[in-house]
């Protein structure tokens, strides 16, 4: 057998093992309990299985998209278009059955991020056990699996091509070939394509670390006279980042101009630094929303007693009856849980003393560097990279980057089981020094477990105030006995199992385990460890009736009123997608990065003021309890016109709303944003008449302090309503603004009667253009020129990455041929 058959025999025995650990999620009718999928992504992928196969791999790339439906418009600037290329997860989809298809493709990514692993460590060297190892603790570490919980769907699909953007780089380190650059500058932009920018962005930040100390080293080893060959290296490395930045471009460019007017960009007026020319905004978040979900310290006891302080699957619902207590650390919540197996722990050691070449301190290093920077606010480290380091501040989460030492890990525990299997080591003073310090873990476990036991009244009264905290599901003096008998529990578990490895290194040591089946005793232990935990996260429920394409008596109302043009506003607490995702425009949806003109009108919207007129809200939701309550506040404005069958529900429709678009005659320029949001919640301001605009407008047009009448509501027709494609009709008497109940947004286009025109802001979140009298036709179009830039450099680095894998296969058979 040759050795890529013995890999592929090892790669398909280890998916055998990803399906038996997860077969509850994956052979099921039902699915896993996490809102993020429930909610949203199941409804984004559930039709993919109804398409045709050919409509799989279908892209259609001529526009940036408006949603209509979302957040009274919204859009990324086509940022996420590239997700079109994704045809792995539309074949996902197509071939399993939902609603399992949705662990189906977790489960399958898992094991992409698996075998990247398992081939990144065969080519540092280690045996393919080992490899199969590393590649298994990637994959089932529940600091990863439990991302399940929290239904981070793409998040999970994004980390699992890490290990083989690391792979491509080292062969081509190895190599010094061209093509292997490429391929991981691809595999980069593949991995960005997937949406969690995040995640993707600590991918490059780790791949320039490795890229950098690669680069040194090689310097270093060389001296002066091998200085070219590390001047080539340094140039490939180059030649990775720039293909990468040009393959990437259909996302990065309109996420790079759409983040500016964002609450995490330039303009959002966070992380001010004084200069020369005055206050300049560094934008991202602020320090202590960026820096909330830091892993705090203490925690690190998490990574060999896993349940210390609690588990907890809060945001996805009650905890099922295997946790026995939530999670009650410092961290704002969390989902997930930061165990990594006790294993890779214990393996650790032994390729720092044994075999401390480059590969086994790049490991460590993204270990180390992995844990401080994951810690973020309790770390100088962090702090100094959120004030300095470009990019940091856009992101909050700094605990996220946890992929990357559980990889390190992975790599470090390969190289431990090999060494572990070298029998010259085994005869060493050194290694019985490691056998003592194993040994001396479950003794100190033990100890911990006699001090929890014997001053378990003194430490529950010194720390009552932690223990006693509440959680959203439970409250009570209950929770104190409840949680220190759960750390009490998990104490003694993780003392039997560091007992149970400790007995297996003495009894190879000693010989009474043959050493050949050392690696298959340790991998079962191993699975048993992280298996207990991660079935902690593995939760299912019934497919929800709403996913099923059955619209609710409130959804056909609303439906049945037909126009699109009008949007809906849920104050019942139920979630706007189930609207939206039916073809129902909302004006609200939640997101924690909205447009600062957007959020800034959220903050100070009033449900009775003008703000739902002027933004074309035409129907409320409202629990009928709630509405009993409130009606007698609502006079004539807002009309009972439906109730739900089971009477829970009502719909009130707004009769002040303003059509879709219309007239004014006269414009106050208002350029402080506050004053503006202000006016706007005031009664006396007549937004049919009167409009607020930033800049003085460049008709005359009517003194806005006198006596106005509205201009006839019919002078003003939609005849085209789509989501990047409006055509308006006006009829103008007078020189008049023309106002649409339209977010204003920097990528829309405008023309009258074929003519290019400007676009003005309007009562701070609406758009306009300015008419003179006649009869005209504006056309606006979304067409944000960073989509189109950013589309024609991918295409191009799609030919030329197609290009160059022709090139290889021609080179490739050139070598055969001479070989012969």
């Amino acid at each position: 057998m040759s050795g890529r058959t013995k890999n592929l025999a090892y790669i398909f025995g280890m998916l055998l093992v990803l399906i038996l650990l997860f077969s509850k999620i994956l052979f099921t009718h039902q699915i896993i309990r996490a809102p993020d999928i429930i909610n949203e992504f199941y409804w984004g992928v559930k039709g993919i299985g109804d398409l045709k196969f050919w409509e799989l791999f279908r892209v259609n790339l001529d526009s940036a998209g408006w949603d209509l439906f979302v957040n009274s418009g919204s859009t990324n600037e086509g940022g996420a278009a590239s997700m079109q290329f994704l045809f792995l997860r539309n074949l996902v989809f197509w071939i399993f059955p939902a609603p399992a298809s949705v662990a189906w493709y977790i489960v399958l990514h898992f094991f992409i991020g698996a075998a990247g692993t398992y081939y990144y460590c065969r080519l540092i060297g280690t045996s393919r056990m080992a490899a199969l190892l590393g590649g298994l603790i990637f994959a089932i570490s529940p600091e990863n699996v439990s991302l399940i919980n929290a239904g981070h769907v793409m998040k999970m699909a994004t980390i699992s091509f890490a290990p083989w953007a690391f792979y491509f780089l080292e062969k081509g380190f190895k190599t010094r070939r061209v093509i292997f650059f490429f391929t991981t500058g691809f595999i980069l932009a593949y991995q960005f394509f997937h949406t969690h920018w995040q995640i993707a962005y600590y991918t490059c930040l780790g791949m320039g670390v490795y890229g950098l100390i690669r680069c040194v080293g090689i310097f270093m080893n060389k001296g002066g006279e091998g200085n070219e060959d590390g001047f080539r290296i340094v140039g490939l490395n180059l030649v990775t980042l720039f293909f990468f930045l040009s393959t990437v471009a259909i996302s990065l460019a309109p996420l790079a101009n759409w983040s500016k007017g964002t609450n995490r960009g330039t303009e959002s007026g966070a992380n001010s630094a004084a200069t020369s020319s005055g206050n300049q905004s560094k934008g991202g978040l602020d320090r202590e929303e960026a820096m909330s979900w830091s892993l705090p310290p203490e925690e690190l006891a998490g990574f060999v007693i896993p349940g210390f302080f609690g588990l907890s699957r809060q945001e996805a619902g009650a905890n099922p009856p295997n946790i026995a207590s939530y999670y009650w650390g410092r961290m704002r919540f969390t989902q997930t849980v930061s165990y990594l197996g006790l294993l890779p722990w214990l393996l650790l050691p032994l390729p720092l003393i044994f075999r401390r070449d480059r590969y086994t301190w790049l490991a460590l290093t993204a270990v180390v560097i992995g844990l401080f920077f994951s810690m973020g606010k309790y770390t100088f480290f962090y702090n100094l990279l959120f004030d300095y380091f470009p990019g940091i501040n856009r992101f909050r989460v700094p605990k996220m980057i946890m992929f990357m030492p559980v990889l390190g890990l992975g790599v470090i525990a390969a190289r431990g089981i090999d060494v572990l299997l070298d029998d010259a080591v085994r005869s060493t003073q050194a290694f019985r020094r490691y056998l003592l310090g194993m040994l001396a873990v479950p003794a100190l476990l033990l100890t911990l477990l006699a001090v929890e036991l014997i001053g378990r009244e003194y430490w529950a009264r010194t720390f009552f105030d932690v223990l006693a905290q509440p959680t959203r599901y439970e409250e009570g003096l209950q929770l104190v006995a409840q949680r220190w008998n759960n750390l009490v529990a998990e104490t003694g578990i993780a003392a039997a199992l560091a007992a149970l490895f400790a007995a297996t290194f003495a009894a190879v040591y000693r010989k009474w385990l043959p050493v050949k089946y050392l690696p298959i005793v340790l991998l079962v232990l191993y699975l048993g460890d992280v298996g207990r935990i991660n079935s902690k996260f593995l939760f299912l429920v019934d497919e929800p009736h709403k996913t099923k394409g059955v619209k609710s008596p409130v959804m056909k109302f609303l439906l049945a009123k037909g126009s699109k043009q009008f949007r809906t506003l849920p104050m019942d607490g139920s979630d706007p997608m189930q609207l939206a995702s039916n073809g129902i425009p909302v004006m609200f949806t939640s997101n924690p990065i909205q447009q600062m003109r957007w959020q800034q009108f959220l903050d100070s919207f009033v449900v009775g003021g003008l703000m739902p007129d002027i933004i074309n809200v035409k129907y409320l939701l409202l629990p009928s309890t709630e509405y009993q309550q409130q009606k007698g506040q609502m006079g004539n404005r807002f009309a009972l016109t439906f109730t739900s069958p089971d009477g829970g529900l009502v719909v009130l429709e707004n009769r002040a709303v303003l059509p879709k678009g219309w007239l004014v005659s006269a414009a106050a320029v208002i350029t402080d944003p506050a004053k503006r949001l202000e006016l706007l919640q005031k009664a006396q301001f007549n937004p049919a008449s009167v409009a607020l605009v930033e800049s003085p407008p460049p008709i005359p047009l009517a003194d806005p302090n006198s006596a106005l009448t509205p201009l006839p509501a019919q002078n003003v027709t939609v005849s085209v309503y789509e989501g990047d494609h409006i055509v308006v009709n006006a009829v103008t008497p007078v020189n008049s603004l023309l106002v649409t109940g339209e977010k204003y947004y920097k990528g829309w286009k405008a023309t009258i009667d074929g003519k290019t025109t400007e676009i003005v802001p309007v009562n701070h979140i609406l758009r306009g253009v300015y008419l003179t009298p006649g009869t005209h036709k504006v056309e606006f179009r979304f067409d944000p020129l960073p989509f189109k830039i950013g589309k024609y450099l991918t295409l191009a680095s799609f030919a030329l990455f197609a290009g160059m894998l022709i090139r290889e296969w021609l080179l490739q058979r050139r070598e055969m041929r001479d070989e012969r």
